[in-house]
């Protein structure tokens, strides 16, 4: 049918994407077959595109583009069928059931040249014997099943580039039969007739349907199933075989004019070669000629001879097959359009494939390295959650801890009394009790270290949880084990060096306020005898209670105004070392220690999981093949 270059974009190619077979450009190819009549030149196309899609769980068009279904009971003659279609022996022979995979079969036109069959399973490898071909389809079920009677779904893809062929891709399914044979179990019959409806219940499956002329066909298993899933016959194509065979006094025309049993297709009668042609290996294409002569020459079937035989069979076939296709284009379109997008975010997220030299590795880890510590500073910054808990440490924290040491208490009568009078040794103060006044100032200030440790200690916690966050939002280090945990190591390590100095940095700020008291706040102090003190009054009388409460509440004072400069202070030196440092240099010293490593080494730390490498090649040329079948498809829908 499609004997023109012209043709085969529109039947050609988009056939093709029905088989799994080698890889290339589909777009160029178009160009190419629309200067050329001769296709079996350029690499074979479109191969994962017509997969099941089970196992691999990778995007499919397996359900939307049409698929030709080949039924029939056991010993209907598919076979034949099959075997005058491809113009080739090539199909396992033998008594009961034959065909236990189901086999892709695709049909390509090639205008010159030798005939030859590849097998998906077997790339590179070309068959130019087609008895070869047979031996490899059964030993390709045995591999599978074993040499047993057992039947698999997983299928067996075969393409054959022949001139005597039109581009055509069929499904040859295991015969139905009603009882199970010594060596098989007693589901096969279930089996087969549940593998059979799982492809041609699905919408966009034509039914082959094979029936004998030679029984009723009322019995026949092929219409019988055919007719539960498809009831009204708008996709089944009827095909009656051993025409040739019928007793003498009955004949096949009423079920050929369809007045039997009436489909929305005419039915196709078809003569196969007998038993004694196929011991004789006579030639397929002296088989066809006499299956015209046949039709041609019978007064029964003269009238309906133009469309009947094998050859017209096949021509019927690929012009439906192909108006099938045009009609289904935009919802193929639709449907590649939206898979490439699933590939492609897909591939996104499991990231970039690993380079092969050092120079490459050692530059992958530092942008992964690069992109952590964005999103690192992000979080800080506020881009991102958890940099406020930061300022939740110096705004509550912090004076809530400074609240907690309560120096009014420490200040007691009791205390001060102590104090002042350990201050004045043997010999009581003249003036002022200068060293009762620096102890109870000390002793109240040193407490505030535990505050300002305890701040150091909270920040830093943030910092290394929002690190743990950020390794876990950068979604390059989901994909490499080891530098997820190097890097996480690596950045806890630096904070942890970090914290050290800030906490000696906050703690000097404590120290320095214990080692020196603001003389200013003392002189403005108003003199005793400013307060109508008498100086004649003796030195023991300034223990009285009075005095020494007077004590308490201006150390008091210099301790909250201490606290209140401290509160400002210690979050300034907490920020400058550790929050400041974290965003700046968080991993400068693994990128140091990284300059260090060999190539191995550095090889080690991406190593990715296995499967993820397999996933992401596997997408990679699924992704491939969606984009050529995009362009593929997108130049016949112009072409239209």
């Amino acid at each position: 049918m499609v004997a023109s270059s012209s043709e085969l974009p529109s039947s050609g190619l988009l056939l093709l994407l029905r088989a799994k077979v080698g890889v290339t450009d589909l777009s160029s190819q178009i160009a190419k077959l629309s200067r050329s009549t001769s296709p079996a030149k350029y690499p074979r196309a479109c191969t994962a595109l017509g997969d099941h899609g089970e196992e691999s769980a990778l995007p499919t068009l397996w359900d939307s583009l049409p698929a030709i279904a080949v039924v029939g009971g056991q010993s209907s003659g598919k076979s034949s069928v099959l075997e005058s279609i491809v113009g080739k022996d090539f199909l396992p022979r033998g008594s009961g059931i034959v065909t236990r995979r189901p086999l892709v079969l695709q049909l390509q036109k090639i205008d010159e040249g030798r005939e030859y069959a590849e097998f998906l399973h077997l790339p590179r490898k070309r068959f130019t014997d087609f008895a070869a071909v047979r031996k490899e389809i059964s030993d390709e079920t045995d591999r599978e099943t074993g040499r047993s009677k057992q039947i698999s779904s997983v299928p067996i893809h075969l393409s054959i580039y022949s001139p005597n062929v039109v581009n055509l891709t069929l499904i040859d399914l295991p015969g139905l039969t009603k009882v199970a044979v010594e060596g098989q179990p007693d589901s096969i019959v279930q089996d087969i007739e549940n593998m059979v409806r799982s492809y041609i219940e699905k919408p966009n499956c034509i039914i082959l349907a094979i029936s004998p002329a030679n029984q009723d066909l009322a019995t026949s298993d092929a219409i019988k199933i055919s007719r539960e899933v498809d009831p009204k016959g708008e996709r089944t194509f009827g095909v009656l075989t051993k025409i040739d065979l019928m007793d003498k006094g009955t004949d096949a025309v009423d079920i050929l004019e369809g007045k039997s049993y009436r489909l929305q297709f005419p039915w196709i009668g078809v003569v196969n070669r007998s038993q004694a042609d196929i011991n004789k290996s006579v030639d397929m294409i002296a088989a066809r000629r006499r299956e015209r002569e046949y039709f041609a020459s019978s007064p029964e079937y003269r009238h309906l001879a133009q469309r009947m035989g094998s050859e017209h069979l096949g021509k019927m076939l690929s012009k439906h097959l192909e108006t099938v296709i045009k009609a289904r284009i935009p919802g193929i379109q639709s449907l590649i359009n939206k898979s490439i997008a699933e590939l492609e975010a897909e591939l996104s997220r499991l990231g970039k494939p690993i380079a092969a030299d050092a120079g490459g590795k050692l530059y992958m880890i530092m942008e992964i390295c690069r992109i952590f510590d964005q999103i690192y500073k992000e979080h800080l910054d506020g881009v991102r959650p958890g940099g406020d808990k930061v300022y939740n440490v110096f705004d509550n924290q912090l004076p809530a801890a400074l609240k907690r040491l309560q120096f009014d208490k420490h200040l007691s009568m009791e205390n001060v009394r102590k104090l002042i009078t350990e201050a004045d040794g043997y010999q009581p103060h003249l003036i002022a009790p200068e060293q009762g006044y620096r102890r109870l100032i000390e002793s109240s200030l040193v407490t505030i270290r535990g505050p300002a440790e305890a701040s150091v200690d909270a920040v830093h916690s943030i910092l290394k949880e929002l690190v743990h966050k950020a390794v876990s939002e950068t979604l390059e280090l989901k994909q490499y084990p080891t530098l997820r945990v190097e890097v996480g190591n690596a950045a806890c390590d630096s904070l942890e060096r970090m914290r050290d100095e800030s906490k000696k940095a906050t703690l000097k700020l404590v120290d320095m306020e214990c080692s020196y008291l603001t003389v200013d706040f003392f002189r403005k102090l108003p003199q005793d005898i400013e307060k109508g003190g008498n100086p004649t009054h003796s030195i023991f009388d300034r223990y009285n209670d009075s005095y020494l409460r007077r004590i308490g509440t201006t150390v008091l004072s210099y301790v909250n105004m201490v606290c209140g400069s401290l509160r400002n202070s210690i979050p300034k030196s907490i920020v400058y070392c550790q929050v400041r440092e974290a965003k700046r240099a968080l991993l400068d010293h693994f990128f140091t220690e990284l300059g260090k490593k060999e190539p191995k080494q550095l090889a080690s730390l991406l190593d990715e999981d296995p499967a993820v490498m397999e996933r992401r090649s596997a997408l990679a040329k699924r992704l491939e093949l969606y984009r050529s079948a995009q362009a593929d498809i997108d130049a016949v829908a112009w072409a239209k």
